[in-house]
């Protein structure tokens, strides 16, 4: 790994470890003090936190902070959010990032379209539910639930099939899990319900937020990927990825990069203004239709 501008010798990128360390921080002082804590602002800190280190996650999947790829791993190795195993999450965005057609629900592992053989398939209340799925109130309230259920599917599917290949990414997720809620139920003393409603939910849920406009079908291939303008705490908390075209144009650039590269490059047309604009016009209306267009 080549040395880059603000790094530490040898490709040690110090803004990305003190994000990690704030992480940390942020999750054992939240955990520790959660029973003095009104709930509404448990929900809001911890769900901020939790998607937070999946930034963080998603750095590490792009070969950040360091040249060494197990301390990388080692770095995001508690599972925060509990739902999803790092190695899987990681051949899965690479995966994402390698595709022809982004949004392809066939292809695309991160697509939320669903293709014209399953839509088919589908009676008026199911897609009553996709629809409102569609919607940034239904990403953000049974979107996580969803996410869960899809990824509990496929798992199950791959073993009734007898391939195991993912049971390592599940024993590490497991242990990673094991060790958050030791140090949260074993040891600050909340629930394992109290850990899902105050950290896990609100964290996925907030991840699902700056997915929900990420990508759109289009013809044109400039009008794929979206720049969200926000302001820094938005920006921090995802890490830039709202400047998500920048991204897909340079993933090994690391996340403090990203602005400069967007204010020295030509924007796509698909961009909003910040994520409040993007909640006036999907609030409750579906982003596009759920089947694939294209």
């Amino acid at each position: 790994m080549t040395r880059r501008s603000g790094d530490l010798r040898g490709g040690w990128e110090w803004r990305t470890l003190l994000v990690a360390a704030g992480i940390y921080a942020a999750f054992a002082a939240l955990t520790l003090n959660h029973a003095s804590l009104p709930w509404w602002l448990l929900v809001v800190a911890g769900g901020f936190v939790t998607a937070w280190h999946g930034s963080l996650q998603h750095e590490v999947v792009h070969g950040h902070p360091t040249p060494h790829a197990l301390l990388n791993e080692l770095l995001v190795f508690p599972g925060l959010w509990l739902w999803l195993p790092f190695r899987l999450y990681r051949q899965s965005h690479l995966r994402h990032h390698a595709i022809t057609v982004i949004g392809d629900p066939v292809d695309d592992p991160e697509s939320y379209y669903l293709d014209r053989e399953r839509w088919s398939r589908l009676g008026p209340v199911q897609r009553a539910f996709w629809r409102f799925h569609n919607t940034l109130s239904g990403r953000l309230t049974v979107g996580p639930a969803v996410a869960v259920a899809r990824l509990l599917a496929e798992e199950s599917r791959k073993l009734a099939q007898g391939d195991f290949s993912a049971l390592p990414a599940w024993l590490l997720h497991a242990a990673g899990c094991a060790m958050v809620l030791a140090w949260a139920v074993g040891f600050c003393g909340m629930s394992v319900v109290e850990y899902v409603a105050f950290f896990a939910y609100p964290g996925l849920s907030l991840t699902l937020l700056r997915s929900f406009a990420e990508h759109q079908a289009s013809i044109d291939q400039e009008e794929r990927t979206v720049i969200v303008n926000c302001g820094p705490v938005m920006s921090l908390l995802f890490l830039n990825n709202n400047l998500h075209a920048v991204h897909h144009a340079e993933p090994s650039l690391p996340w403090y990069l990203l602005p400069a590269r967007a204010r020295s490059s030509k924007l796509p047309a698909y961009a909003f203004r910040s994520y409040l604009e993007i909640a006036g016009r999907h609030l409750f209306k579906p982003k596009e239709p759920v089947r694939f267009p294209l």
